[in-house]
């Protein structure tokens, strides 16, 4: 049997079925869930897609929705440019393409956020179109299977395993190879120590035969991850109500709602010094970052001029796209030490 015949078969018996994007393979719903995979695993998009189909269940219902509610339902996800692509890209398909997917590969890479990869996986599952596709559990199984060697994110190693994607890819049922390749390489052959046990292919992986599962595929070349700080300004007014600040679109957490950074207004009034929440530590992909709080309590809730800002109280401000480490600390605000509870939360 081939390569596509044993995992198909293996498939069949073992691999995943019931994810919520199965039930119904309409592009819109394949496209989303491609796109909340992005850098999240199944089980973390689950109850997101879930909620965003319900809320959107329509292409068009999310073109025609406000920024502002398509980042909260996105909130706590992560990787917020997903989001901003997500509905820019539905404008487009709106504007461009009757409201509907394009089904050209180069059609669908020319929305924001959708890559060669990406676009593949559209083709296939939701038109069920022979597409290699090439996403980090597939470059893992295509790495050990065949010995590649080097960090995937290389382009000379990225060349071959897209040729050995090509190679291996079936003629017929596409959609459902591409889910089958997608399932070995997040249920068996995982990151660290492997089930070759239950591997339809392993047979003939090299990896296996060879003794080098834990070393392929090879690993990103280690970079000292910088550490950052920022300093955020927790203002009440009277009321209890906080003071929450769209960030520019560019920049991380583009475009959520977040507390204002200290130092970045001029308060006038009378000030109380509140007990400040203790300091959360929250990891981007490339940077940590440590934010602090200054608590204040105003007697009355100031204009701010030439920005985007709201006074909201706290069930009005978590209705809100907020940052994961923010939307926890409003949550435990009623806490002795909020801060502590919120990184409690957050782990």
């Amino acid at each position: 049997m081939s390569f596509s015949e044993r995992l198909l078969a293996w498939w069949e018996r073992h691999g995943r079925h019931d994810l919520p994007w199965q039930t119904d393979r309409s592009p819109y719903r394949v496209w989303l869930s491609e796109i909340m995979l992005q850098q999240t695993q199944v089980a973390t998009a689950k109850p997101y897609f879930e909620r965003f189909t319900q809320r959107f269940p329509e292409l068009e219902d999310l073109a025609r929705a406000e920024i502002d509610e398509v980042l909260a339902l996105w909130s706590g996800l992560g990787y917020y440019a997903r989001a901003r692509n997500l509905h820019r890209s539905a404008e487009l398909c709106l504007e461009r393409h009757d409201g509907s997917l394009p089904e050209q590969a180069e059609a669908l890479q020319a929305l924001p956020g959708v890559g060669r990869s990406t676009a593949n996986a559209i083709l296939a599952q939701a038109w069920d179109r022979r597409a290699p596709i090439l996403d980090g559990n597939v470059k893992r199984v295509l790495a050990r299977h065949r010995a590649i060697a080097g960090w995937p994110g290389r382009s000379s190693v990225e060349k071959l395993l897209w040729q050995a994607a090509e190679e291996l890819t079936p003629d017929n049922r596409a959609a459902d190879y591409t889910q089958a390749i997608m399932d070995l390489g997040a249920t068996v052959c995982r990151p660290r120590n492997p089930d070759c046990r239950r591997c339809p292919v392993a047979e003939d992986c090299r990896a296996r035969i060879e003794g080098r599962t834990e070393e392929l595929p090879g690993r990103r070349p280690k970079k000292t991850r910088p550490r950052r700080q920022a300093e955020y300004l927790l203002l009440r007014d009277s009321a209890g109500r906080v003071l929450l600040e769209r960030r520019p679109p560019a920049g991380i957490w583009g475009g959520l709602w977040s507390l204002p950074e200290h130092d970045s207004l001029e308060l006038s009034g009378e000030l109380e010094p509140l007990p400040s929440p203790a300091p959360m530590e929250h990891e981007f992909s490339h940077f940590s970052l440590r934010l602090e709080f200054h608590h204040v309590r105003l007697d009355t809730a100031i204009q701010v001029e030439d920005r985007v800002t709201a006074w909201l109280n706290i069930a009005e401000a978590l209705e809100r796209g907020l940052p994961r480490p923010m939307r926890a600390l409003l949550e435990c605000l009623d806490e002795s030490d909020p801060g502590q509870a919120a990184r409690d939360r957050l782990r």
